[in-house]
């Protein structure tokens, strides 16, 4: 065990945390996510839902800064709708960073571009549109 480490971040996604480089990014998605065909290493977090896994993430990680630093998947046919799974994962974002603006993209968009990612973490979120990609930023000198 380590000591202010969230016990939600076991040995495989924190070493993918502190392998990854300023600019790289990660996905936190809901249960039905189709990642097994996406490309990424995938991280199974099936005793946690979306919010609390973006919440250990976001507790190590150094988010970037500027446009599309996180960035949530829209609802198909309502892009300006933010969902309730949504408005929980951008509280999260604003307790970790109350500077970070939260861009979306379309399922298609967002499915491509997570596709690149160094992870997609897969949650137990039961909520539809639960995904964010995170986009690791750069400790202070």
């Amino acid at each position: 065990m380590l000591k202010h480490i969230d016990p939600l971040l076991g040995p495989e996604l924190l070493a993918i945390l502190r392998a990854m480089g300023h600019g790289e990014e990660i996905v936190i998605a809901d249960r039905n996510y189709p990642a097994l065909s996406a490309g990424p290493t995938i991280i199974r977090h099936d005793g946690s839902d979306g919010v609390r896994t973006l919440d250990a993430v976001l507790s190590v990680l150094p988010l970037d800064r500027g446009a599309g630093t996180v960035t949530r998947m829209q609802a198909r046919d309502r892009p300006d709708e933010i969902l309730p799974v949504m408005r929980d994962l951008i509280d999260v974002v604003g307790r970790h960073a109350p500077q970070a603006e939260i861009a979306s993209m379309t399922p298609a968009d967002f499915k491509a571009r997570a596709a690149n990612a160094a992870a997609i973490i897969v949650t137990a979120e039961a909520r539809p549109y639960g995904n964010i990609i995170v986009r690791k930023g750069t400790l202070p000198a």
